[in-house]
């Protein structure tokens, strides 16, 4: 069985990590989406909330399931069984990054291949910081992000605002 691990942050999740998810179900028997929990990152959602967001994405891929972690990539991928480290390109520069940090996974677990996928183009310019930032002044996010995310964030939002 291929089991496929794809990391991030996910905050939030896009339409450009949900192409990505979709493109690598179909090539994986088992996708585990691994939302990253960072204590030196302060972020907008909590671990629990992306989780959600992401589910609420997903529900309709049967080999993909969601899971956080800590710590290195490469011991969650042993733990999990996951051979391959998915990660989406947008630009050349995520792949001058991304190429350094699958090279540093690959010496430290020899049995961990990354693949890439590049991003769809109606996706190419979407992060997740873009998203937090048009969100936060009352944009309009809906090419972005799904109707669920896009309601996260005007919920997290008007809290902050309260």
């Amino acid at each position: 069985m291929s089991i496929a691990v794809y990391p991030g942050s996910f905050d939030p999740v896009t339409y450009g990590h949900l192409d990505i998810i979709e493109r690598s179900a179909k090539v994986f028997d088992k996708l585990i989406v691994a939302v990253l929990v960072n204590s030196e990152k302060k972020p907008l959602f909590t671990t629990e909330e992306k989780i959600k967001m992401i589910q609420e994405g997903i529900k309709h891929l049967d080999n993909v399931e969601v899971a956080s972690f800590s710590g290195l990539l490469v011991d969650f991928a042993r733990q999990r069984n996951a051979n391959v480290s998915v990660r989406g390109l947008r630009a050349v520069t995520d792949f001058e990054y991304e190429i350094q940090i699958a090279q540093t996974n690959r010496q430290l677990n020899k049995n961990l291949d990354t693949m890439f996928f590049t991003t769809s183009m109606e996706y190419s310019y979407v992060s997740s910081t873009i998203v937090k930032e048009i969100a936060s002044y009352g944009g309009d996010v809906s090419t972005m992000v799904t109707p669920f995310v896009e309601k996260c964030l005007r919920d997290k939002f008007a809290r902050q605002e309260a």
